[in-house]
């Protein structure tokens, strides 16, 4: 079983920065890909960034230039890191990890963007 728990959320004005990490009990060089999800009320979850094992990248078109993905040596912890932020990034931000056989979620940290 892989345990992931989501740290960083809070609340911020608009134009600010927050830093999201995901603490994983597995290295995750281990995993074909690990991202951060967000979730806002009445919506569906989508795809913020994601980083292969290998370090590639992928980003949503409206995050951009805005937020970088990126991981610790060991892989342990992968972090999101988010500047000029917007009120409509409010959401609940999830980490995920790709297994062989199974995808694994973490519980969500609250982020919340004041105009």
């Amino acid at each position: 079983q892989v345990q992931l728990v989501e740290s960083g959320g809070g609340l911020v004005q608009a134009g600010g920065s927050l830093r999201l990490s995901c603490a994983v009990s597995r290295s995750t060089f281990s995993f074909r890909a690990t991202g951060w999800y967000r979730q806002a009320p009445g919506k569906q979850r989508e795809l913020v960034a994601d980083i292969s094992s290998r370090g590639a990248t992928n980003y949503a078109d409206f995050v951009k230039g805005r937020f970088t993905i990126s991981r610790d040596n060991a892989g342990n912890t992968v972090y999101l890191q988010m500047s000029s932020l917007k009120p409509e990034d409010t959401a609940v931000y999830y980490c995920k990890v790709e297994a062989m056989w199974r995808d694994y979620w973490g519980q969500g940290t609250q982020v919340t963007v004041s105009s």
